[in-house]
């Protein structure tokens, strides 16, 4: 018995190489993609679910406090990005990292709720001697350094600017 040549088939073969070599190419392409959307997917998910969270927050503490005027009903935090002494700017905070750190720093400050607009003065100054400089332990995985810049208070709200700062493992 004779083996068959296999010239005849070189052009059949390179034809199924490059068609199995654009298969793959193509199945990674879809691949990364569909991890590309994936993963914004989950950060709008986590943004809507502290949004939601926030919003049941304020319904539930504005129900308490609807018929007092000067009192803080709600607080807002606001990550700002650090900035380096030198000037340039660090890695921003993912969409995960930032929410989870708004809400542990607003529970922190939800003992303001309640509180006179006019008295908040004396512990304000507590505040910012408490919370200035903490370390937030855990938030995805990482610890953070958090620096309170401004407090705010307008029309029931207490507004504050914080920023945030990966701690360098010691």
């Amino acid at each position: 018995m004779r083996v068959p040549p296999f010239d005849r088939f070189r052009l059949t073969g390179q034809t199924l190489g490059v068609f199995v070599l654009g298969a793959v190419i193509g199945a990674a392409a879809f691949n990364g993609l569909s991890v590309a959307k994936f993963e914004a997917l989950v950060n709008q998910i986590g943004m809507l679910e502290d949004q939601l969270g926030q919003y049941e927050q304020e319904v539930r503490k504005l129900t308490v406090y609807k018929n007092q005027h000067s009192v803080i009903k709600t607080v807002l935090v606001h990550v700002e990005e650090s900035r380096a002494a030198d000037g340039p700017r660090r890695q921003a905070l993912d969409a995960v990292s930032e929410s989870q750190l708004k809400k542990a720093v607003k529970e922190d400050l939800d003992v303001f709720i309640g509180r006179s607009i006019y008295e908040i003065d004396s512990d304000a100054r507590f505040a910012r001697l408490l919370l200035d400089g903490k370390v937030y332990k855990g938030v995805t995985g990482r610890d953070y350094y958090v620096e309170i810049k401004t407090v705010l208070v307008v029309d029931n709200t207490l507004r504050v600017w914080v920023t945030a700062k990966p701690r360098s493992p010691a």
